[in-house]
């Protein structure tokens, strides 16, 4: 296994100076840290004149979130981020990747800008910048404004240009600030969870064909920001959309090619039934190669998004990275071996899934990999010597990261890891009742205790 400073030479020298264009020299250091979103760890609900989103409505559903539980405090981190600001630095991150609330900064999702709430940002990012974490901002983390959701939200093809008036704002107050930025957090997980399956917000069960719809928005959405962003920011930046991606993996006799195949296949069958959302290709390929998978296309019929002259050009904008969030593989049967280790929401435990999806991701659509999310659920407490003692996160963090090396000895240019998450916080549907955390959150009284995964995350670093 690569030392600590063996992992990061590696990682430096396997990203090629000629991805750097743009006026861009060289990379800086390899990116060590940890990931977030405002909803799920913010709380200040309605504070300082933030307006409502769709997850604001949704908790209010009856039996609609475990537990009853609401983000309107969470974690609390919207007045507790400087004391979370030296969390990160006793972790020994360098990079905390945040999402800023739309409604925080347009209350309405258009129109006046919200002083107070662009100014929480600006302290945030100076926080960061103060403390040498380098900040990573995400524009949108599944918290549509309300009041554009009921003007038709990501129905409407209205939506791109709304989503772009509202990226062009942030940049212009952070960009001097913000070098690294994220589009649209996994369209696939809030499309199919929010209007397919109807469990996470707003709640819908959209028709196949509304559903394609809504997703194609989401795509041109992406690229307006991209274009805005760049434009406004004054100055060059790193952009990327974080997709989540499950490779399929080369077990139980299958290749690795078969598997890597497989993982960009767009299954018939899953496209003519309610499984077309999953698949890792349609979510990519428009983004990279600016175009949908043609047999899905052919399966989809009547049901394909339309696709106006243009669209795919805009949505297809230059990046300058692949952002992955990878939690897990899949086989290609389906089934696993038993006795394979899953977390605490079920997922299996698979660490060769962080070789293999940077691997194949470069390798189809020719960028560096820059890992913001990998983590795992577990059901952490407090013991009697006061501190959290979670062995199986140590190990799966431990596992991970070294097939993460593994893949940068091979060739494959990551850019930097960022672990999800770096407090235990509102999991959506799952309430409170899953916890990711390297820091464990008494949501009673906000007290925070740094895990034993913490600990071990540091001395990774």
């Amino acid at each position: 296994m690569l030392s600590r400073r063996e992992f990061l030479a590696a990682a430096a020298a396997a990203v090629p100076i000629g991805y750097w264009g743009r006026g861009r020299v060289a990379p800086q250091p390899f990116l060590w840290g940890t990931s977030s979103s405002a909803y799920q760890i913010e709380g200040a609900a309605r504070a300082d004149g933030k307006g409502r989103s769709v997850w604001d409505a949704f908790v209010e559903r009856p039996n609609a979130i475990a537990g009853g539980a609401t983000g309107a405090v969470t974690c609390d981190f919207y007045h507790q981020y400087p004391h979370d600001i030296g969390l990160m630095r006793e972790l020994g991150c360098n990079a905390f990747r945040f999402s800023v609330a739309w409604t925080r900064v347009l209350p309405d999702g258009t129109g006046a800008v919200n002083q107070p709430g662009l100014d929480f940002y600006r302290r945030l990012v100076d926080g960061l910048l103060r403390a040498g974490i380098e900040p990573v901002l995400t524009l949108f983390h599944w918290d549509t404004p309300l009041a554009l959701h009921q003007r038709g939200g990501w129905q409407s093809r209205q939506m791109a240009n709304w989503f772009g008036d509202y990226a062009a704002v942030v940049a212009r107050a952070l960009g001097d600030r913000v070098r690294w930025w994220l589009t649209i957090n996994e369209p696939r997980s809030f499309i199919g969870g929010g209007y397919v399956a109807g469990v996470q917000a707003p709640g819908l069960r959209l028709s196949r064909h509304d559903a394609l719809a809504a997703a194609h928005h989401v795509l041109l959405a992406h690229g307006r920001a991209v274009q805005t962003v760049r434009a406004e920011a004054g100055r060059a930046v790193r952009m990327g959309i974080p997709n989540d991606c499950t490779p399929v993996l080369p077990v139980e006799g299958a290749s690795a090619e078969a598997a890597r195949s497989a993982t960009f296949a767009t299954p018939l069958e899953n496209f003519t039934a309610r499984g077309w959302w999953n698949e890792n290709a349609w979510w990519h390929d428009p983004v990279y190669h600016a175009t949908y998978p043609a047999q899905a296309l052919a399966a989809l019929g009547s049901d394909a998004p339309a696709i106006a002259a243009g669209d795919m050009r805009q949505i297809a904008q230059p990046l300058d990275f692949i952002a992955a969030n990878v939690y897990a593989g899949r086989t290609l049967d389906g089934r696993w071996p038993a006795g394979t280790a899953r977390t605490a929401f079920g997922w299996p435990v698979t660490p060769e899934a962080l070789y293999w999806a940077p691997r194949w991701l470069h390798d189809r659509y020719r960028l560096p990999v820059f890992v913001t999310e990998n983590g795992c659920s577990e059901p952490d407490g407090v013991a009697a010597d006061g501190k959290v003692h979670d062995p199986a996160r140590q190990t799966f963090i431990g596992d991970y990261v070294a097939a993460l090396r593994r893949a940068i000895a091979d060739g494959t240019p990551v850019l930097g890891y960022l672990y999800w998450s770096l407090l235990d916080n509102f999991e959506w549907q799952a309430g409170f009742t899953q916890r990711f955390g390297l820091v464990y959150v008494d949501f009673a009284t906000g007290r925070r205790v740094v895990k034993d995964s913490g600990r071990r995350f540091a001395a990774i670093q």
